[in-house]
C-alpha cells in the first residue's frame, strides 16, 4: 500500500470516527431534550395539581369555619333561649307568690315531673 493510500484511509476512519461522535452527540442532546420535555410537562401537571389541591383545601377550611362559626352561633342561641325558659320560670315563680289567689302545690312537681310554679292552682275565695 502506498503512503497515499495509507494517508486517506486515516484520514477517512478519522472522518468516520468524527461524523459518529457527532451523530452520537445530537442523539444524546436529542434524548435529554426529550427528557427535560417530558420533565417540564411533568412540572406543569405537578403546579396544576398542587392548585387544585391548595383550592380544595381552602373550601375545605372555609367550610369548616363556617360549620364552627354555625355551631358556636347554635351554642349562643341554645344558651338564650336556656336565659328566657329561667326568666320565664322566674317570672311564673314569682307571678304566684305575689298572686293572693294563687296557691303553690308543693307536691305538684313530684307528681308530674314539671316546676310547681308552672302549674299554679287557683284557690276558691
Amino acid at each position: 500500500m502506498s503512503t497515499v493510500a495509507v494517508v486517506l484511509i486515516v484520514i477517512a476512519a478519522v472522518i468516520v470516527i468524527a461524523l459518529l461522535a457527532v451523530a452520537m452527540r445530537r442523539a444524546r442532546e436529542r434524548r435529554l431534550d426529550d427528557r427535560r420535555q417530558i420533565a417540564t410537562e411533568h412540572r406543569e401537571e405537578a403546579a396544576t395539581h398542587r392548585l387544585g389541591a391548595e383550592k380544595e383545601k381552602a373550601a375545605a377550611d372555609e367550610q369548616a369555619a363556617r360549620a364552627r362559626r354555625e355551631a358556636a352561633e347554635a351554642e349562643e342561641r341554645s344558651r338564650a333561649a336556656e336565659r328566657e325558659h329561667e326568666t320565664a320560670r322566674a317570672h311564673t315563680e314569682h307571678a304566684a307568690e305575689v298572686d293572693p289567689d294563687t296557691e303553690v302545690d308543693p307536691d305538684a312537681e313530684s307528681r308530674d315531673g314539671q316546676d310547681p310554679s308552672a302549674s299554679p292552682r287557683r284557690t276558691n275565695p
